[in-house]
């Protein structure tokens, strides 16, 4: 094992590095879409479509983006390790980071989606809004919780950053789907 923390491996610390941000661009980038074509239309199967959209795709980019990434990641382990004799032997995965983030974003994506899709036209952009916090939040914890980081600077942080980039979107949905409308 290395000289980290007993319960913090290189391989734990890669999982959970993939996990948390597939979970984070999960809800930040699923809400964002549904946001933007929420405020530039009501039509539901528009909405619904686009949230499927979103978070299909986005599970799949995620996923080769970290098998991509973390093969590199490794190939520079392997070529690092036949020059260091105290070498543990453990190199990254490239699968495990992949299969992580693609589920962690599902599960992520699936918040704001299931939200956008079940709330009612006249709470749609609250309800999605909210669950979308709760899920920033948890995320946040979670993470600050399994790294032993500040939890309130972890939750802060991906807080801001998420409901910035609704708003942003919902604005722009808003303008762009009046003009083309």
């Amino acid at each position: 094992m290395s000289a980290q923390s007993p319960s913090l491996t290189n391989a734990t610390l890669n999982k959970l590095r993939a996990a948390v941000l597939g979970a984070n661009d999960g809800i930040v980038s699923t809400a964002s879409v549904v946001m933007g074509v929420a405020g530039a239309t009501s039509d539901a199967p528009a909405i619904f479509t686009a949230g499927m959209a979103a978070l299909v795709a986005g599970a799949l980019s995620m996923a080769v983006g970290e098998y991509v990434s973390v093969s590199s990641q490794r190939d520079a382990e392997i070529v690092s390790a036949k020059h260091d004799e105290t070498h543990d032997g453990e190199f990254t995965s490239p699968w495990a980071a992949a299969i992580a983030s693609f589920l962690a974003f599902s599960v992520g994506g699936l918040v704001p989606f299931i939200a956008v899709i079940l709330a009612p036209d006249d709470t749609r952009i609250a309800v999605t809004v909210a669950a979308v916090l709760v899920g920033l939040v948890a995320t946040g914890y979670f993470s600050a919780q399994v790294g032993k980081a500040s939890k309130f600077r972890a939750v802060l942080r991906v807080v801001i950053g998420g409901l910035l980039a609704m708003a942003i979107t919902y604005f722009i949905g808003t303008v762009f789907g009046t003009v083309v409308a």
